[in-house]
């Protein structure tokens, strides 16, 4: 493989630093990545590289190099609804919103990419797409590209690639074949009850009551109903009724979230919620349906078995076997997969790590990772620059030279 490109990045590093810390302090939420789009636009516009918007605050950047495969990289632009507290000099300035998934690494590693391959033309052939999707935290951002027309309006792709900075040790590159992130699904459910005063609940059907039971019998869908070693989260995040302690509502609301790695045991996990409460509702005498509204659905990510074994070999060769290991499937959720999804092709999705080296072997050994080492989505989520950066570049571009070399 051809990666004399990635020996020295001074440059490149140099202006991508500057460019992270800009959008990290200007991080904008799920479909309003105005300013992020423009900036990834101007940092292309010095490029030879086809650019144009695709999904509102979408980005393409396509380059074109003679015959050979096609590879699209993505990355995710969107911030989250967190205030920072991670005291950084290059802290968010927008208050209650941070990049406090390191969506802002994303873009500057995938800007990265598309610099290094777009500067060396003759150590490769073939066709590259950089897409820097937005709004992926609410599952919403893919498909907007998709409505917009993003399969007609790119070249068609052979293969899709994607990375996502995690709180582990900088320097090190998790692959895994198979499922990597869970499906993942958000519920709204209203069940009805008859309201009543008080002191006479006898005239009343208590929605309070109901929605009690529901959230119990709902736990025996994991430790009942489903097969030990499956893997599935079924999680009510919050049950909302009533305003005064002498009022039964007629009305209770119930917000759950699912995790899940099998398709089909999604399904028969939705269709055990729906009979649990429906029978629930039967039960209590509920004058009414229930209602439930299915919302920010995330599709599985389930890297293809070749793709994988390619770049975790391109990966292995450039960074050395100690740099590489084989990842977990992780509970969290993407919305990447719907975009090789409808191209219907293969595609590989990796972490790369971001916390100091000697730091994350301390709280290792100590025992206090989850003490230490703050998470994706928490406050204090701050990957480290260096080297987090430059390898970050070096994956998204070594795995893309797995196809595109000239060998």
């Amino acid at each position: 493989m051809t990666t004399h490109i990635l020996t020295n990045l001074d440059d490149i590093l140099t202006r991508l630093r500057q460019v992270y810390r800009e959008i990290h302090q200007h991080p904008e939420l799920s479909l309003e990545e105005h300013a992020t789009a423009e900036r990834i636009e101007t940092e292309l516009s010095r490029l030879d590289v086809e650019v144009q918007r695709i999904g509102g605050t979408g980005v393409v950047a396509v380059i074109r190099n003679g015959t050979g495969p096609t590879v699209l990289a993505r990355a995710d632009t969107d911030a989250l609804p967190v205030a920072e507290q991670t005291g950084l000099e290059y802290s968010s300035q927008i208050d209650g919103a941070m990049h406090a998934c390191g969506h802002d690494m994303h873009v500057a590693t995938l800007l990265g990419a598309v610099e290094v391959l777009a500067t060396n033309k003759d150590s490769w052939s073939g066709t590259y797409i950089g897409l820097f999707q937005p709004a992926e935290e609410t599952a919403q951002g893919a498909q907007a590209m998709l409505d917009d027309g993003l399969v007609d309006k790119i070249p068609t792709p052979e293969v899709a690639l994607s990375q996502h900075v995690m709180p582990t040790e900088a320097g090190t590159i998790g692959t895994s074949a198979g499922p990597i992130l869970s499906a993942g699904d958000s519920l709204k459910i209203i069940v009805y009850g008859r309201g009543a005063h008080g002191s006479m609940p006898h005239n009343a059907v208590d929605p309070v009551v109901l929605a009690s039971s529901i959230v119990m019998r709902l736990q025996t869908i994991v430790s009942r109903e489903t097969k030990p070693g499956e893997f599935a989260v079924v999680t009510v995040g919050a049950l909302n009724a009533g305003s005064k302690s002498n009022i039964i509502a007629d009305r209770a609301e119930l917000l759950l979230n699912l995790r899940t790695y099998d398709p089909e045991l999604r399904q028969r996990i939705m269709a055990a919620i729906e009979r649990i409460v429906r029978a629930e509702c039967e039960a209590s005498g509920s004058p009414q349906e229930p209602e439930f509204e299915y919302y920010d659905q995330f599709p599985l990510t389930h890297n293809d078995p070749t793709v994988n074994e390619k770049v975790t070999e391109a990966f292995t060769q450039f960074f050395g076997s100690e740099a590489v290991y084989e990842t977990k499937p992780y509970t969290a959720s993407e919305d990447f997969s719907r975009i090789p999804d409808a191209f219907d092709i293969p595609y590989a999705y990796w972490f790369i790590g971001s916390v100091a080296p000697e730091k994350y072997r301390r709280a290792l050994e100590q025992g206090t990772l989850s003490e230490d080492i703050p998470a994706n989505h928490s406050p204090f989520f701050a990957p480290e620059i260096d080297p987090t950066l430059e390898i970050g570049v070096q994956t998204q571009v070594v795995a893309a030279l797995a196809y595109l070399a000239q060998d």
